[in-house]
């Protein structure tokens, strides 16, 4: 393996499980902090809906969210709270904990005594740093997933790369023409797109 290859960085940090319902008081009011695992907008929409769903006599339902391990996608809300006193320091700890793939809420139910706008920053920070220290945050590989065409003839040829290489099988179709869809790790994938590459009748093409 060449010295560029190894210092690719193709791993990542996010949380296993959500976490629920990690409770923090400041001054009557009551803050629920919430964690969840996501891969796009979609599951933060739909998450975001339950929570307001089931915490419909709340005050305000903070927010932030990172998504993507190379090209990230992040939004901070306040949800009615002064300006970057919720959604900004939630999303500090988001940043401190070095995590992606995440979505972090804080439900506020007030408690008739107002923070001001340094007691909100310190409240929405402490609940979404209790809130992640109950998170179980594992390693992910970072994988790139790529599409193999060939004639069942080659079968045999291209399995046993397959197998030596240890590479997963996403998907795939075997019939006369045959298509395998494969995931590697970011670090492995040069080397494994010109192994095929170099082989005849097999075409090897990134997804």
């Amino acid at each position: 393996m060449k010295l560029e290859d190894s210092q690719i960085k193709d791993t990542y940090k996010t949380i296993e499980i959500p976490v629920e319902n990690i409770l923090y008081k400041e001054k009557n009011s009551k803050f629920f902090g919430f964690a969840f695992p996501v891969t796009s907008e979609i599951e933060v929409k739909t998450y975001l809906e339950n929570l307001k769903s089931e915490h419909f006599s709340a005050r305000h339902w903070c927010y932030a969210y990172q998504i993507g391990t190379e090209v990230i996608k992040f939004r901070a809300n306040d949800d009615g709270e002064p300006s970057n006193s919720a959604g900004m320091p939630i999303y500090g700890q988001i940043q401190s904990f070095d995590i992606t793939n995440v979505l972090v809420v804080v439900v506020r139910y007030f408690g008739g005594v107002k923070l001001g706008v340094g007691g909100l920053i310190s409240a929405y920070k402490t609940s979404a740093q209790l809130t992640l220290d109950e998170a179980n945050i594992i390693e992910k590989t970072i994988d790139k997933q790529y599409k193999i065409t060939f004639d069942y003839k080659n079968m045999n040829k291209v399995m046993r790369i397959i197998k030596e290489k240890n590479i997963q099988i996403v998907h795939q179709k075997m019939e006369m023409n045959c298509e395998i869809q494969i995931a590697t790790r970011k670090k492995n994938a040069k080397e494994i797109v010109d192994i095929f590459t170099a082989l005849f009748e097999i075409e090897i093409e990134e997804l």
